[in-house]
């Protein structure tokens, strides 16, 4: 089987991360945490993601002119990624993200997006020639919505798929929906953009009919643990997840959004591809760290095949 060709718009951070029994609580300081640093930001992630779930990936950033920058572009290129199209700013600093960790994998993430918000739509019409052949394009909500619209635009005239994962969450027009192929919200992002709260299968069907009245052709709605809501217009099923235990569900949804993409881009079925991305989902959260925790393709099989 060929490789899926993979391109993902979006963001890259370092991310600090302190692990804690519990999450403090507004204004409360918790004490004991243990620190350490990984790669991380949502584009950087699914582009990991795809590339160890046996994608050639290819990447569309910006990063500051920083040590940050350096070590993610390195870390970037280690697995193989394509940065032709990663630009350096020479004033913004690169992202990066505050992460705590609780003992049970709940995190809160506080983001400085640095230079992330200076990726504009004029820097993704001059990566143009990487929308040419390829099989997916992947983008998330971590740079401006401009440049969002300028990715996915860019896919549509290449006729190309796009999946669009709307985190973190935002409201979105109906204009851009009706553009993207594939829309994957946790049940949080569903809730914003529908207003229906999501609970479990028939709240996740609501949604993902709503969704998909806005122009969206198919919304697959992540729910951790409770598994996967999928709807597509023929068929609305929800896909139970793998039973894990959980330490860090950090990049849990990047690493889904990674392996989906490989698995679409080589021509499997929906469901086949959205079971091949929980299954490297479900490895990460058993994982510490965002990028350190997304799974080589061999693990994701050899999960499946258990």
């Amino acid at each position: 089987m060929a490789s899926a060709r993979i391109l993902v718009v979006g963001s890259s951070n370092t991310d600090m991360i302190v692990r804690l029994n519990r999450l403090p609580g507004p204004g409360e300081t918790v004490i004991g945490g243990k620190f350490s640093t990984a790669p991380g930001g949502k584009g950087a992630n699914q582009a990991v993601g795809a590339a160890r779930a046996g994608g050639q990936v290819a990447f569309v950033a910006r990063m500051g002119s920083d040590a940050f920058g350096d070590s993610a572009l390195a870390n970037l290129k280690r697995d193989g990624i394509d940065v032709t199209h990663v630009s350096r700013d020479r004033h913004a600093p690169s992202g990066v993200a505050f992460i705590c960790v609780a003992a049970g994998g709940e995190n809160l993430i506080a983001v400085a997006s640095g230079a992330n918000d200076l990726l504009l739509a004029a820097d993704v019409q001059r990566a143009a020639r990487a929308f040419r052949g390829v099989d997916m394009v992947l983008v998330q909500l971590e740079t401006p919505l401009p440049t969002v619209a300028a990715a996915i635009a860019l896919a549509g005239r290449a006729k190309v798929r796009v999946i669009l994962n709307p985190a973190p969450a935002r409201v979105l027009p109906d204009r851009l929906l009706r553009q993207v192929s594939i829309l994957t919200p946790n049940e949080h992002e569903a809730e914003l953009l529908t207003g229906v709260r999501v609970t479990g299968a028939e709240s996740a069907a609501q949604a993902a009919r709503a969704l998909r009245q806005r122009g969206v052709h198919t919304v697959i709605v992540t729910m951790g643990g409770r598994g996967v809501f999928v709807a597509d217009g023929q068929v609305e099923r929800l896909v139970a997840g793998f039973k894990v235990k959980a330490v860090d569900t950090t990049a849990a949804g990047d690493i889904f959004n990674g392996a989906l993409a490989v698995a679409l881009g080589e021509g499997r079925g929906l469901f086949e591809a959205v079971r091949f991305a929980q299954a490297a989902a479900a490895i990460s959260v058993t994982r510490v760290g965002a990028q350190p925790s997304a799974p080589r393709r061999r693990e994701i099989e050899k999960l499946l095949r258990a």
